[in-house]
């Protein structure tokens, strides 16, 4: 596995230029399939109020609705910086088949963005995490898991 250089210098163009644009922080991604880009995506977290809108996320959003699925099977994602906990776990969830990153997690957390605890945090046991977590309800939301197994017309698995 090794990657196109091209792709990953789009990738960083976007990062910077999302600074320099203001539009949002240092990262940027590119979704590509079969050696042509699928989608693109930049960090809008300040730009949106919305913390999910990582770069990766929004790539990963843009190039499902390109495709109409919500699958990125034979998909290889580059992003300008290894990917935050959040966003390895989208990536992970779409199914793309490689990813490659510039800059390092440490690269980052020198530039102020460290995701250090939310890695410490998810090996925690639910008890011990920094937000209180407790279960409540689970037998009536277990209904739902009951519902989605009995359904065979709209249930499409994932």
């Amino acid at each position: 596995m090794q990657g196109n250089p091209i792709f990953m210098e789009q990738a960083i163009a976007l990062a910077t230029k999302n600074v320099t644009s203001g539009r949002g922080g240092p990262f940027g991604a590119v979704i590509v399939r079969d050696g042509k880009v699928v989608a693109t995506g930049a960090n809008r977290v300040t730009a949106t109020n919305d913390p999910t809108a990582h770069a990766e996320v929004t790539a990963i959003r843009n190039a499902c609705a390109e495709l109409k699925s919500f699958s990125l099977e034979g998909c290889e994602i580059y992003t300008s910086c290894e990917p935050c906990p959040m966003c390895l776990a989208a990536i992970y969830w779409a199914r793309c088949k490689a990813i490659y990153f510039g800059g390092t997690a440490k690269d980052a957390a020198d530039a102020g963005f460290d995701d250090a605890f939310l890695y410490d945090e998810v090996k925690r046991p639910v008890a011990e995490r920094t937000i209180p977590t407790t279960t409540l309800l689970r037998d009536k939301a277990i209904e739902s898991f009951d519902a989605w197994r009995a359904s065979a017309v709209n249930r499409i698995d994932y």
